[in-house]
């Protein structure tokens, strides 16, 4: 499974490149910067925040976001030189790394410390438990990412087992997992904010659990470019994540609705009382990091559980793919 997904990231490394050598798609303003997001989501309520409430422009940056639908296909994008800056899970620059490769993506910011997903059932369960996924079918995503993997670990801390008294179906693309999940697909699934709870508000799925509560701490989404981007375009960098750390400290000490005035634009078409709502959830279970500093024993959970789902079995090394350096200085001026 695992060389099948790096032959695919191959593949699709290299149709990008070509794309983009014919395009001639390189980025002139090195204050402009392309940021792919895995996915479009409350959950990352700091980045909005940069974005809608100025704290980038204040840095001299403008922000091209585009959203990637899955962590394998941002990272084609930043290493394939498409987008300059990706928001994913470790779990792809982990993957890369192993599979050495000289320039490889260094991740210099974490976001979130606990999976954003919330478990979803097709009728309301107020009493439900963990256990109560036996003998069911559960949508995970694509196997090898963080959300299928956190899943999983969550789902095991209960006593149950893949295959064994419930089964993953890991072949749903992450952003049709919805769509799929309305047309008859499996007995759960999970959603981020603000989807989950417009599903609700639908009568289409009603939300029964936390996996981040369940699952407990990791890093579950960070920043991280190629090591050459961040090499030559250092000060772009620095810039960056001093606009995502005063948003970061704008989110904890701010309540849910007083984030949701601010980051509504990046979420037209949904009204403040569910944003507020959506963020008050994560707040709830602690999801939004504190500071963008990972901790290496956060970051060796997280291959625990790559490793233990049986996708990889070579570590990587924290102290060559994380950059807790360029933070470090910024917190301390």
């Amino acid at each position: 499974m695992k060389k099948s997904l790096c032959i695919l990231l191959s593949i699709a490394i290299l149709i990008v490149s070509c794309v983009g050598i014919m395009s001639g798609c390189t980025n002139d303003d090195p204050n402009t910067i392309k940021l792919i997001e895995v996915t479009h989501s409350v959950f990352y309520a700091p980045l909005y925040v940069a974005i809608d409430g100025g704290y980038f422009e204040e840095q001299g940056l403008t922000i091209e976001l585009t959203n990637g639908g899955g962590a394998d296909k941002c990272m084609t994008s930043v290493i394939a030189n498409q987008s300059d800056i990706g928001l994913m899970g470790p779990e792809a620059a982990i993957y890369i790394y192993n599979e050495g490769r000289s320039d490889y993506p260094v991740i210099f910011g974490q976001l979130t410390k606990k999976d954003g997903s919330f478990l979803m059932a097709r009728e309301e369960m107020p009493d439900f438990e963990w256990s109560d996924i036996a003998s069911k079918e559960v949508i995970g995503g694509r196997k090898g990412g963080v959300p299928a993997m956190a899943l999983e670990y969550a789902i095991k801390k209960a006593g149950l087992t893949d295959g064994v008294n419930y089964t993953m179906n890991y072949d749903v693309q992450y952003d049709l997992i919805g769509p799929a999940f309305e047309g008859g697909t499996g007995d759960f699934c999970t959603m981020f904010e603000p989807a989950a709870s417009n599903m609700q508000k639908a009568g289409k799925a009603y939300i029964v659990a936390s996996v981040g509560e369940q699952a407990g701490d990791m890093p579950f989404t960070a920043f991280m470019a190629t090591k050459s981007y961040i090499s030559s375009h250092r000060e772009q960098v620095d810039k960056f994540l001093s606009a995502i750390i005063k948003a970061m400290d704008f989110v904890n000490n701010s309540t849910a609705e007083e984030i949701a005035k601010i980051l509504a634009p990046s979420f037209d078409g949904t009204d403040l009382a569910t944003l507020t709502a959506s963020i008050q959830s994560y707040k709830d279970i602690g999801a939004y990091s504190t500071s963008p500093i990972m901790q290496k024993e956060d970051f060796e959970l997280l291959q625990d559980v790559i490793i233990d789902a049986g996708v990889m079995t070579k570590r990587a090394d924290f102290d060559k793919l994380i950059d807790n350096t360029i933070a470090e200085a910024l917190i301390k001026k």
